[in-house]
């Protein structure tokens, strides 16, 4: 094998590792969002008030799963530099 080029099982793990950020930061930013929605729901809110909660929940929620996504991809190209 040439050096500096990767396996077809190289290029399958890092497929496999991309779909699971991409699914677990969905998942994580979906979460934020309904703990926001939730709170709104519990609370009653109405009005700005409610609306600000849902901007507010989508965009954390955004954050988070961004902060996954960079997290996991980050962590696999430390790995896959290690060797392991």
């Amino acid at each position: 094998m040439d050096k500096g080029r990767e396996s077809r099982w190289e290029k399958d793990a890092m497929t496999v590792e991309i779909g699971f950020a991409l699914v677990t930061s969905v998942a994580l930013a979906a979460a934020v969002f309904a703990v926001a929605l939730a709170v709104t729901r519990l609370f009653g809110f109405s009005g700005s008030a409610s609306g600000g909660m849902r901007t507010g929940g989508a965009l954390a929620g955004a954050a988070a799963g961004l902060w996954r996504l960079v997290r996991v991809l980050y962590r696999f190209d430390v790995e896959r530099r290690k060797g392991r």
